[in-house]
């Protein structure tokens, strides 16, 4: 019975887990041992009805002397503390490595995601990847940890016991006992479609209402702004429903699939009692025969209960590896090339050559045919309308994406053909969105160096002109922010993302539309401490204000993903172009704001 149903097992589920094959192999001993222990906790159970016949007979027979009675007793303590022992040692071994398993899976799923291009995460759903990283791996842990027990268990127990039925006790009795737990493998067969089915539909389920949560918890702020508590409740009400509504399905599922599997065993107990009974008063068998084939009959009733447990764990852990595996099996859109080299000098002269780039799944070119020389030790500044293309160059020149066509050069070598990792260390990007984590303000600004000192981290704060603000916070430096910074204003933020690329003392450095959210007096005063700090170093500044970029030493004005125009501040002003409309525009801004 347990055979047709391991290798259907086999066949339609284990090969979801062949990714972990380098785990089982180096743990191999732990498992062996693991198993070798759980066969001597079954092999030790199944002798127990060995001495209940013996026992039984001597009673029956009136041979039964005081020396046997403590003699079959001392047995039976025996063999119930080496059962303790020995389940002991197995599950130290079985579930103990599947807490490993655990521990490595999560690092190796964590670690794959980190590699993945930004495209990824675009079409991805954040609750999703947290659902994959608790509740999938849970699954997939119960189902290479207790998963693993009851199959032992099903194949041992139920071999032996059958067989030593049939060879100690009588053969139409073992089969006409057996006969109601042969419908089990269909049954098995029936149920496990659809609970691997429920189990996917569940896990969805999950991964939404997470990913409505984790919505509602990062934008608390713009659900109370705009009063949509009630909304948004509503809304968790259909998710919370939508996981409610699976998981009912699947133990309606259960509902059906124990009491069946219970029914049968009672079946073949009736069988047992019935024609059992006969056999002994006609004396075919003895009572010591019956009552060690009802032990085995008894012992029989765990693995069966064992398989339809194994189809549970074993679906629904199938079913969440091949999420997992679908995670696992996406590449990074950007890799090393075969013949990468590291960046070891930096000099930052940078060159865009004929550079078209689009994003995926966008049909409008982001830049078109862009060529542009920034010399070394020179800033640049980039201004344009929303949509001009501004960040593409900064998201190109860390290769987040790569160019549809065209090339980008760093000191004559190109881009594609250096390492990342020695790219982007020399690059400093701070970007519109300033993210913090949720750590100390000292562990944000030194977040990109190993190696730092106090006044190293109040240096760079000093320049973004956020250190008098930090020194009036609570704890100052070792004040704790929130989420994404929910605590702090968002120059505050900005200012900190700041100091945390200063930190880093990059060879080149961009600002993209970092400064937004401060005013120009303060504006000012950062962009020349960064000046003073970062002479003869390559600096790229894109804003949608020009008292952010007029000092540079040269500036671009995109339109549609082209350079309209460019040169030095003065000489733009003098063009009496589009640079100067914005220009003239931001001068009746501010002269309004100061009425």
């Amino acid at each position: 019975m347990g055979f047709p149903f391991v290798l259907r097992l086999r066949g339609d589920n284990l090969t979801s887990f062949l990714t972990l094959k380098d785990f089982f192999i180096a743990n191999k001993w732990k498992y062996i041992l693991g198993v070798l222990w759980l066969v001597v906790v079954d092999l030790l159970q199944l002798a127990i009805p060995e001495v209940l016949r013996r026992f039984t007979d001597k009673l029956q027979n009136n041979l039964l002397a005081f020396d046997n009675v403590l003699f079959y007793g001392l047995i039976i303590i025996g063999i119930g503390i080496s059962i303790a022992v020995f389940r002991f040692l197995w599950r130290i071994f079985i579930i103990g490595t599947s807490r490993e398993l655990q521990y490595y899976l999560r690092n190796r799923l964590f670690s794959h995601l980190l590699t993945l291009s930004p495209d990824f995460y675009n079409r991805s759903k954040t609750g999703e990847l947290m659902a994959l990283s608790l509740s999938d791996i849970g699954a997939v842990i119960r189902a290479l940890g207790m998963g693993l027990v009851l199959i032992t268990d099903s194949i041992l127990i139920t071999v032996v016991a059958i067989t030593m039925m049939l060879t100690t006790t009588d053969l139409k009795l073992t089969l006409f006992a057996l006969i109601p737990l042969l419908f089990l493998v269909f049954i098995i067969s029936k149920f496990g479609n659809q609970i691997n089915s429920r189990s996917k539909q569940v896990q969805k389920s999950i991964a939404s209402l997470t990913d409505t949560v984790q919505e509602n918890f990062s934008g608390i702020r713009v659900v109370k702004s705009y009063v949509q508590e009630k909304e948004e409740i509503h809304k968790f009400g259909i998710r919370n429903q939508m996981v409610f509504n699976e998981k009912m399905y699947l133990v309606r599922i259960f509902g059906m699939f124990f009491p069946i599997i219970q029914l049968l065993s009672a079946l073949s107990f009736v069988v047992a009692i019935g024609y059992g009974g006969f056999l002994v008063v006609n004396e075919s068998i003895t009572l010591g025969d019956f009552i060690a084939f009802n032990a085995y009959l008894n012992l029989l009733v765990w693995p069966m209960m064992a398989m339809g447990w194994v189809v549970n764990v074993m679906q629904r852990g199938a079913a969440s590896m091949d999420r997992i595996n679908k995670i696992l099996d996406e590449t990074p859109a950007i890799t090393d090339a075969v013949d990468a080299q590291p960046l070891n000098t930096f000099n930052g002269d940078i060159v865009f050559d004929c550079v078209t780039m689009n994003y995926p799944n966008s049909n409008i070119n982001s830049l078109n045919n862009f060529s542009l020389r920034i010399p070394a030790g020179t800033s640049l500044g980039v201004i344009g309308k929303t949509g001009s293309g501004k960040t593409s160059i900064a998201t190109l020149l860390l290769r987040l994406y790569e160019p549809s066509s065209g090339t980008i050069s760093i000191d004559g070598k190109l881009i594609n053909k250096l390492t990342l990792s020695s790219l982007r260390n020399h690059i400093g990007y701070v970007d519109q969105d300033s993210f913090l984590f949720s750590d100390t303000v000292a562990n944000n600004i030194a977040f990109a160096v190993d190696s730092f000192t106090q006044s190293d981290i109040e240096k760079a704060a000093e320049i973004s002109n956020i250190h008098k603000n930090i020194m009036n916070f609570p704890d100052q430096y070792e004040t704790f922010i929130g989420e994404r910074g929910v605590n702090l204003s968002g120059g505050q933020k900005q200012r900190i993302s700041i100091a945390r690329c200063l930190m880093k003392k990059p060879s080149i450095l961009i600002l993209d539309d970092s400064l937004s959210a401060v005013d120009t007096e303060t504006e000012k005063k950062i962009i020349d401490a960064i000046n003073l700090e970062r002479k003869n170093k390559t600096n790229i500044i894109i804003s949608h204000r020009i008292s952010t970029i007029k000092d540079c030493d040269h500036i671009i004005v995109l339109d549609n993903g082209s350079i309209f125009e460019q040169g030095t501040h003065e000489t733009l002003l003098k063009n009496n172009s589009l640079y100067n409309d914005f220009y003239q525009k931001q001068l009746l801004r501010e002269k309004i704001d100061y009425e």
